[in-house]
């Protein structure tokens, strides 16, 4: 069993360094769905943590202390300080414990990530991580997909003095059970496993074999498939979809001003021909049935009439406006219901802060360093999936949390420095195996045919471009 752990290990994680604590601990306690009482309020592990560590390291973050402050940190607070305000008009008696553990999920997730998430080996090592917490769950959405049984949350319900998250008791589709695993819907648990996929594909190229990184992203897309959530499903065909295009595309620079170009095409000729807009007929065709298709067309709809009814300090947490014949008041869209609830301010500040992050990072020079462009290019592709997939889902919980620290490990791309500093390549021991690799071909590179060697340099001594 070791043989075959260490197998599947990658070189630089075999080298010395790890993760921060705070991490792992955080991590753990997302996939641990324990919740307890104290004094009267209910904690769940996840949540308990961050309440712990969420003020030093807030108060650490806006002195500068972990690589300055970014203009996303202040909009990620400027959000939640509109949303309290949001609140404080519109449901003065809930404002206290709602906006307490959004905030707390919101940005205590956030903090940590920026707090020990500072460079190429933190970020690969925690990607691992999830990796194999999701490579872990694999059976137990295997069982969970045949026999209706989620075995976790019900071996926690189990345990006296504790209890766990709901279980969703979702209907059946295609023949078989969605699974949850240990989240409480089985939306959450797709776009949970969905979120790594890039990541291992175009970011662990070079770190595992191709047979290895092959295999195990065909189980992780075996766990997004098994949620049969169209959301889910979405976000990791989107991302295969934004890997195929860098692929074909490798050899062309402007291959993402390209599809820019093609995306705002399309959207004007929907607009031109069609009778809907082009975003109700994105809503129709990402869902797995007609009759979902129709009731996003309508949450749609009847919430954009509830954010221009109310657009400064939105509806806070009371019912919004829609025909009679919807009972339910469940909103599948993450972005609009940031609109809804706290007016059109609360979600500028969250959804500018998103997309700032986005292209900062994604603007970054970083040619000079293979192992960045991968890196960077699997986040980016990502997260850049996730914007569609939260207009079809929405999230709360550890799911939420969990989404905004894996955006919030992504921030220190904004100030990495290729090849040196925060990138640590200033020494071969502090390098990976992966960099080593690409420093020594680079080397080979310096050799000329008659054999003569050109002094050494850490640029490539011709321009290349790694695609997917």
């Amino acid at each position: 069993m070791s043989t075959v752990s260490s197998s599947l290990t990658p070189e630089w994680e075999k080298s010395s360094g790890s993760l921060h604590i705070l991490v792992v601990l955080y991590v753990i306690a997302f996939a641990l769905p324990l919740q307890v009482e104290i004094g009267g309020l209910v904690f769940t592990t996840n949540r308990l943590l961050l309440f712990v560590v969420i003020i030093p390291l807030s108060f650490n973050l806006l002195r500068g202390r972990y690589g300055g402050i970014l203009l996303v940190d202040i909009l990620f607070f400027l959000h939640m300080l509109w949303g309290t305000i949001a609140l404080s008009v519109n449901n003065p008696d809930r404002v206290l414990a709602f906006m307490g553990s959004n905030s707390i999920e919101f940005i205590g997730g956030y903090v940590i990530a920026r707090a020990y998430i500072r460079n190429v080996d933190d970020f690969r090592r925690l990607c691992w991580l999830i990796i194999c917490l999701v490579l872990t769950t694999f059976p137990f959405a295997v069982y969970e997909t045949i026999t209706d049984n989620t075995i976790i949350v019900r071996l926690i319900e189990s345990i006296p003095g504790v209890s766990s998250t709901t279980i969703a008791n979702s209907a059946p589709r295609f023949g078989f059970e969605r699974v949850q695993v240990f989240l409480p819907h089985p939306i959450h648990y797709g776009l949970f496993t969905s979120l790594i996929l890039a990541i291992l594909f175009v970011g662990f190229r070079g770190s595992l074999s191709d047979m290895t990184r092959y295999g195990i992203s065909l189980v992780v897309l075996a766990c997004t498939m098994m949620s049969l959530s169209s959301g889910a499903v979405l976000a990791a065909f989107l991302q295969i979809g934004l890997i195929g295009w860098a692929w074909v595309f490798r050899k062309i620079e402007t291959c993402w001003l390209i599809l820019f170009a093609v995306l705002i095409t399309m959207y004007v000729v929907i607009d031109l021909l069609s009778n809907r807009t082009p975003i109700q007929v994105f809503l129709h065709y990402a869902t797995f049935n007609a009759h979902n298709a129709y009731f996003r067309k309508i949450i749609f709809e009847w919430g954009m009439k509830n954010v221009w009814a109310n657009p400064v300090l939105g509806i806070g947490l009371n019912d919004w406006e829609r025909p009679v014949y919807m009972r339910s008041g469940s909103m599948d869209n993450f972005w609009l219901v940031m609109a809804v609830r706290y007016g059109l301010p609360g979600f500028v500040f969250l959804a500018f802060g998103y997309l700032y992050g986005l292209w900062r990072i994604a603007r970054r020079d970083f040619d000079s360093d293979v192992l960045l462009v991968q890196l960077r290019q699997a986040w980016v592709i990502c997260m850049a999936g996730l914007i569609f997939t939260l207009t079809t889902v929405h999230i709360w919980g550890e799911i939420y949390s969990f989404v905004f620290f894996f955006f919030g490990a992504g921030m220190w791309m904004i100030t990495a420095t290729p090849n040196s500093g925060e990138a640590n390549l200033t020494s071969t021991s502090g390098m990976s195996d992966n960099r080593r690799r690409v420093r020594d071909s680079n080397d080979m590179e310096q050799v000329t045919k008659a054999g003569t060697k050109i002094p050494y340099s850490r640029f490539p001594s011709h321009h290349k471009r790694y695609g997917a």
